[in-house]
């Protein structure tokens, strides 16, 4: 309990000093609490506890007014893995900007579920609830979210809730079998996976190495941000500290999308059932988010209107 008070009062000095952009912390902190509570069952892809997380975030991005694509938010997709048939679901919503080019904002929503304890370990708990991965995410993107159903953005932004990242990038898959929009209109690929906590107040920004034109963007939101704002994991010689291929951000690479995936590096509750809402921390996720969404914000004042001409893979 301690813990927590200090926290909220680190949380409750963050907002004051945070100056231009800021997204409503009460309500960033109610769902990543709610998301990564032992109600949903750890959201893995296929599970009652799932289901009840797209409930959520449906019931969520009609209140914040994300318009659906042809009336309808859910899009459901099947994987085969080996002889078992997966059934997913992203969820999808848009604001509409002064052009149809296009950012898109993506969070997966699943995690792990539950998992067998051990036999003699009766009482043991086997909920792996992803508070940081990728609860933090999520409450990220509907924040965002709501931040630009008050502020017009230039661009029309995309917010997608994203089925299966665990299993191997399976919703991100299937946005691109089945778009509900053109994809030639994607402009911006802005990530989010595991944001909430880092001990040494670090934020990475991803993908430069990639898109070095986005730099100018990240150095905005650097300068404005009131953690450290750091670039890198993303060269391939790296092997494991690459992240480029570790998150949804990688499809979107592969078709020739610009990308930039934000998130911390793994901490000792990483794929544990101990990645509770007990651990993240308050001050720096919400200061997080802000840095994210002031990146956000510089791409769409600063992208063209007009989507370049591109392959599409």
């Amino acid at each position: 309990m301690r813990k927590l008070f200090l926290g909220g009062l680190l949380l409750m000095a963050a907002q004051m000093a945070q100056a231009q952009y800021s997204v409503d912390s009460s309500r960033l902190m109610d769902d990543i609490r709610t998301l990564s509570s032992d109600k949903f069952e750890g959201r893995r892809i296929g599970t009652k506890g799932n289901r009840m997380a797209q409930f959520y975030l449906l019931d969520r991005f009609k209140e914040i007014g994300l318009k659906p694509f042809n009336g309808k938010y859910e899009r459901m997709f099947l994987h085969q893995a080996g002889t078992e048939r997966i059934s997913g679901t992203n969820i999808y919503g848009y604001i509409a900007g002064k052009s149809d080019s296009t950012i898109i904002i993506t969070a997966h929503y699943d995690h792990l579920g539950i998992r067998k304890t051990k036999e003699g370990s009766k009482g043991e708990d086997s909920i792996y609830n992803g508070a940081d991965d990728n609860a933090s995410g999520v409450g990220g993107l509907l924040a965002i979210a709501r931040y630009y159903s008050l502020h017009t953005p230039a661009h029309t932004l995309v917010f997608a809730a994203l089925d299966g990242e665990e299993e191997g990038l399976l919703g991100a898959k299937a946005f691109f079998e089945q778009p509900p929009l053109p994809v030639k209109q994607l402009q911006l690929n802005v990530n989010m996976d595991m944001i909430s906590r880092n001990d040494q107040q670090e934020l990475y920004a991803s993908g430069l190495y990639y898109n070095p034109a986005l730099k100018s963007f990240v150095d905005a939101a650097s300068a404005q941000s009131r953690i450290h704002l750091k670039t890198g994991h993303d060269q391939p010689n790296q092997g494991g500290n690459d992240w480029t291929g570790q998150s949804d951000q990688y499809e979107f690479k592969q078709h020739n999308i610009p990308f930039l995936y934000f998130g911390v590096e793994d901490h000792p509750d990483y794929h544990k059932v101990s990645d509770e809402f007990l651990h993240i921390q308050p001050s720096f996720y919400f200061q997080a988010v802000n840095t994210i969404l002031s990146f956000v914000d510089a791409a769409d004042k600063a992208l063209p209107l007009k989507p370049k001409d591109r392959r599409v893979m």
